[in-house]
């Protein structure tokens, strides 16, 4: 240990024991707000002096304010208690302010630090997802005003969450779809951004497989469809072509029959005669047959004219 320290501090204690000494302060702000840096200090203030990174502002002493720097680009006063009060605060206000409180008979009363960190307002964040083959894909992204600005983020889903620090973007990759929350903040602000995103479905090997399945089935079928479109067509072309045939098959037939000339009905005995003639037999030598009696004629009896009544 060094106690050369601890016996500087002891000895500063016994000489100065109405000093009362503080911790440094953090206060962040946002900005174009008006900001109040307090004394802790107990009892009137006979003199206050406030220091930004060890440049004098302003002073109060016996109840009267003197500026050292521009009262107009200071935009600050001091209240009688020794507030300080800094009107629109921008980012050229940070920095570490020192106030020193005196007796009135000079001796010190407190000496307190803080730190002043003016912010801008986190923007709205912007939460987009991509459905990949088997998980989510979620990003959370804030646009930066500025180059130093860093923000907090977080990403939750369910029971899932992720968080970073000093970051502009946070993705986050998940098997399920559901409700995703995004917030982004910081010290002086915070914003947020809620999105329901679902997926189609999971496209793993089944699915692909009954997908290609489905397309060759339906190929099949329309291959299927147009054969038997095409064979109904020809076999209707074959029937007509066929009763075309036979159309003109039977008008000649009919031709042919109209130009042959009809037997009719009832013949007359020449006809029949013609009909019964016999044919003519081939000449064969015959011998000579003896001449056949000639039949007896039978005497006609005259026709004797009727008498007329």
């Amino acid at each position: 240990m060094n106690f050369k320290r601890i016996f500087l501090v002891k000895c500063l204690l016994l000489l100065f024991p109405s000093v009362k000494c503080s911790g440094t302060k953090m206060i962040y702000m946002a900005a174009n707000e008006t900001a109040l840096l307090s004394v802790t200090a107990t009892g009137s203030i006979h003199e206050a002096t406030w220091v930004r990174d060890s440049k004098k502002l302003l002073q109060l002493k016996d109840k009267h304010v003197k500026y050292y720097e521009n009262k107009v680009r200071c935009r600050c006063k001091i209240f009688p208690n020794g507030t300080l009060q800094i009107q629109q605060v921008v980012k050229e206000d940070s920095g570490k302010y020192t106030v020193t409180v005196y007796e009135p008979d000079g001796k010190l009363k407190a000496e307190e630090h803080t730190v002043f960190i003016v912010q801008e307002r986190v923007p709205q964040p912007v939460l987009t997802a991509e459905c990949r083959n088997k998980t989510v894909s979620v990003k959370c992204e804030v646009k930066q005003k500025t180059k130093d600005e860093m923000f907090t983020i977080e990403l939750t889903q369910d029971k899932i969450k992720k968080i970073q620090k000093n970051a502009t973007k946070l993705e986050m990759h998940v098997r399920n779809s559901g409700t995703f929350r995004c917030v982004v903040k910081n010290q002086v602000s915070e914003k947020m951004a809620e999105e329901v995103i679902k997926c189609s479905g999971r496209l793993d090997l089944y699915l692909i497989l009954s997908i290609a399945g489905g397309a060759i089935f339906f190929v099949i079928f329309v291959i299927l469809l147009i054969y038997c479109i095409r064979k109904k067509k020809a076999e209707r072309l074959e029937d007509d072509d066929e009763e075309g045939m036979m159309r003109g098959h039977q008008v000649n037939s009919e031709m042919v029959v109209r130009e042959l000339p009809q037997a009719p009905c009832n013949p007359t005995p020449k006809q029949l005669r013609v009909q019964q003639r016999p044919l003519p037999q081939p000449q064969v030598q015959q011998q000579a047959l003896p001449p056949r009696p000639r039949p007896r004629t039978q005497q006609r009896t005259p026709n004797h004219p009727r008498e007329r009544p």
